[in-house]
C-alpha cells in the first residue's frame, strides 16, 4: 500500500531523512521505534504531505502510496486519496465543538448516510466524544483530546491512519484504552503506521517494526521479532 524509496528530507543545514526506505502492507499495523531525532516524524509528515509547510525539502527519493507518486502532492489531495495524520499533540480545534470537530475531519466528504454511519462509529469506540459532543474542544481532557484526534481522522473515512505519539501524557489506564482501539480501528481494515514513545506497547501490537537511526531504517522485523530483539530492549524498552 505504501512505499518509501531512499527519502532524503533536509530542514536548512539538518538532513533529518538519509535514504528512508519503508514499506507498509495493507491492513497491517506497522510501528516505527527510535530515539527522538531519529526520524521518525518526519518520515510521517513526508507522507502526509506537510514537509514543504515546514521549510524542509526533499531532495531525493519518493513516497508512493497505492501506485501513486505522492511526493510533491499537497496535503489535501492525499487526504482524498486515503491519507491521514493524527499529530503529536492531537492539534484539534480549541474553540470548536466535539462534533464540529469531527465534522471537520469529513469536511471534504458530503453528510450523507456513510457520513452519519461513521459518526455513530466513531461514537460507538469513544462513547465520552458523544456525552461530550456540544462540549468546546478546548475543555476536554488530555485523554478525550487524544480520542478527538482519533475520531476525526476516521471521518476522513482513511485507508491508512498516521498516528504519532498516541499515548504522550496519557495515563497507564488511557493508555492501553488507546492502544484497545487502534487495534480495534486495524480490525476494521484499516492500516495504521504508528509512531510511539511506548515501544513495548507498540510493538505488542504491530505486524511489523522498524528502527530508526540518523534517518533512516538500521533494524526491521515482526513486532515479536523486535520486541525479543537484545539491541532493541537494550536501546529502547530499558532493559540489559
Amino acid at each position: 500500500m505504501l512505499q518509501i524509496e531512499n527519502l532524503h528530507v533536509r530542514y536548512g543545514g539538518i538532513q533529518a531523512l538519509l535514504g528512508m526506505d519503508l514499506h507498509v502492507e495493507r491492513g497491517k499495523i506497522v510501528t516505527l521505534v527510535g530515539a527522538n531525532g531519529a526520524g521518525k516524524s518526519t518520515t510521517l509528515r513526508a507522507v502526509s504531505g506537510q514537509i514543504p509547510s515546514l521549510g524542509g525539502t526533499v531532495t531525493q527519493g519518493r513516497v508512493v502510496f497505492k501506485g501513486q507518486d505522492i511526493t510533491t502532492m499537497p496535503v489535501h489531495k492525499i487526504v482524498r486519496l486515503g491519507v491521514v495524520q493524527v499529530p503529536e499533540g492531537r492539534h484539534i480545534f480549541p474553540n470548536l465543538s466535539v462534533l464540529e470537530n469531527l465534522y471537520m475531519g469529513g469536511f471534504h466528504r458530503h453528510r450523507d448516510q456513510e457520513f452519519h454511519k461513521d459518526l455513530d462509529h466513531v461514537f460507538t469506540l469513544f462513547p465520552r466524544l458523544r456525552e461530550r459532543k456540544k462540549q468546546m474542544g478546548g475543555t476536554l481532557s488530555g485523554g478525550e483530546r487524544q480520542m478527538l484526534a482519533i475520531g476525526r481522522a476516521i471521518m476522513a473515512r482513511p485507508e491508512l491512519i498516521m498516528l504519532d505519539e498516541p499515548s504522550l501524557g496519557l495515563s497507564p489506564k488511557l493508555v492501553d484504552e488507546v492502544f484497545d482501539i487502534i487495534s480495534a480501528i486495524n480490525s476494521d481494515g484499516v492500516t495504521i503506521l504508528l509512531v510511539e514513545q511506548n515501544a513495548m506497547a507498540a510493538l505488542s501490537i504491530a505486524a511489523q517494526g522498524s528502527v530508526l537511526e540518523s534517518g533512516k531504517v538500521v533494524l526491521e522485523g515482526s513486532g515479536s521479532q523486535l520486541l525479543g530483539d537484545d539491541r532493541v530492549r537494550q536501546a529502547y524498552l530499558g532493559e540489559g
